[in-house]
């Protein structure tokens, strides 16, 4: 049996996709969506107290495309929170016009593919900034889910903890390449959700997503061994732009 990577878990993450039913949300009064949308950007402040305590995180963006309408990505510190978070929306009446087009339930992890022996990550505060990350209030975000093959000899799971390591170091340089260009949150999903992990970039230019995935699908780690789901690409969401983006 191959050795298995240990991992360091924060926050709990949920990525909530909805679509917008815009025929129902047209036929009510303009009074009525007038507190639909007072109601709904009160839960967007609510959260943004949450932030500034340090207790949690979220990013709200308009999704490009017919996949959905909305992301609210969400990082509470128990699973309990976001469904808590996730049944009080239910219940507003904006949440009403809404229609369910995806979700992806995951926690922040950090792997020991390249572990530091020198610091006590309970302690260490880049790691626990890591762990339970501001989600950056960049212009763009793209996320992806994704999971390592297992098939025959492109078995990723079959592989040595060494050669992992060494591809795993050759991967993240990569992405280092990126640091100011784009942030990146990698959750793990691994009997959470369908595939294995989700990842989460923000940028203030959409087109550094192209050129960080194309450069990536040539390393070994993305061209040999990785599978991925459906991408979501989207532009944020301030609370104050939330009227305008919902007038009818």
């Amino acid at each position: 049996m191959s050795e298995a990577a240990q991992t360091l878990e924060g926050w709990y993450c949920l990525h909530d996709f909805r679509k917008i039913d815009w025929v129902a949300w047209k036929a009510i009064s303009g009074n009525e969506r007038e507190a639909a949308i007072k109601e709904f950007t009160a839960f967007l402040e609510k959260w943004e107290g949450v932030e500034a305590r340090k207790e949690g995180s979220h990013a709200f963006y308009s999704i490009v495309g017919q996949k959905a309408d909305f992301m609210l990505m969400l990082l509470r510190p128990t699973l309990e929170d976001l469904n808590e978070i996730e049944n009080a929306f239910n219940k507003t009446t904006f949440a009403q016009f809404t229609i369910p087009a995806y979700s992806y339930v995951s926690v922040v992890e950090l792997s020991n593919y390249n572990p530091s022996n020198t610091v006590d990550p309970e302690t260490d505060p880049m790691i626990q900034g890591r762990l339970k990350p501001e989600l950056p209030k960049w212009k763009y975000v793209c996320f992806y889910p994704m999971d390592k093959r297992r098939e025959g000899n492109d078995n990723w799971y079959m592989l040595p903890m060494e050669e992992r390591k060494k591809m795993m170091y050759s991967h993240g340089m990569i992405g280092r390449s990126y640091a100011g260009k784009v942030k990146q949150i990698i959750t793990g999903s691994v009997g959470f959700d369908d595939w294995e992990w989700g990842v989460t970039l923000f940028a203030n230019d959409a087109l550094q997503f192209k050129k960080l995935v194309y450069e990536m699908r040539f390393d070994e780690v993305s061209a040999r061994y990785g599978e991925f789901g459906s991408f979501y690409v989207g532009n944020q969401l301030t609370r104050e732009a939330v009227p305008g983006y919902l007038h009818v």
